[in-house]
């Protein structure tokens, strides 16, 4: 009854050594932590997906760059896309008040301020993103640590028992292998989570420099016929 009872998970939690409950913590917390990263990144990241899907689609739509312009600027939820044309249009009319007429400080100008607001929006995406991957290449080595421990604990414990069966040391093997699957469940989602976000975010600074070169163009055409 005592050894069914050590095998209930909360039984072997409690039953364990304090550097193995502190590794299960540790490993606890990790994935609580890279779970609400996880749900933060999604919904961040396919945010700003949407939104700048959309506005390719109103850019390539015909609208006046003005117009568009006065759009975005107006929004405070504005990503993405948004910010790298708000910016560089901003600073393209900026100039050209200051009465700026050479074509390549005028687009020179524009390019700084996208590639600012690039740098900003790329640094935003990769928020925590070096965490997911830290906990899930960390994460089982960890677990593997208290196993170990554990594993040591539960063999140092037979030195005194003068016929030693499965039955005195499994409890304690059990009790060790808990720290590994509890570093596996916090690495796996972990490292899924990292590869399908920096492939996503890949995807998003590919979109952002061409969107930039083909903006930098198009305002490159407007000077030429000015």
């Amino acid at each position: 009854m005592g050894i069914s009872q050590n095998f209930s998970f909360v039984g072997m939690i409690a039953s364990a050594s304090l550097l193995v409950q502190v590794v299960m913590g540790i490993l606890l917390l990790a994935s609580l932590m890279s779970w609400w990263y996880i749900f933060q990144k999604f919904s961040s990241i396919g945010r700003m997906k949407r939104q700048s899907e959309a506005f390719e689609q109103e850019f390539w739509g015909g609208s006046d760059l003005s117009t568009l312009y006065g759009k975005v600027s107006s929004r405070r939820d504005a990503y993405g896309m948004e910010k790298l044309f708000e910016a560089g249009f901003e600073e393209f009319l900026k100039l050209k008040k200051q009465g700026v007429s050479d074509s390549e400080m005028l687009l020179d100008g524009t390019r700084r301020a996208m590639t600012a607001a690039y740098h900003r929006e790329i640094d935003f995406l990769d928020t925590n993103l070096s965490f997911l991957g830290t906990v899930g290449s960390t994460s089982p080595y960890v677990g593997l640590l208290g196993t170990v421990w554990g594993i040591m604990n539960a063999f140092e414990g037979l030195a005194n028992v003068a016929a030693a069966t499965l039955a005195h040391v499994a409890p304690g093997i059990a009790e060790a292998l808990i720290t590994t699957a509890m570093g596996l469940f916090a690495a796996i989602p972990a490292v899924i989570a990292f590869n399908r976000f920096s492939h996503d975010i890949d995807r998003l600074q590919t979109q952002f420099e061409s969107f930039m070169e083909e903006f930098t163009n198009i305002l490159q055409r407007q000077v030429i016929r000015a």
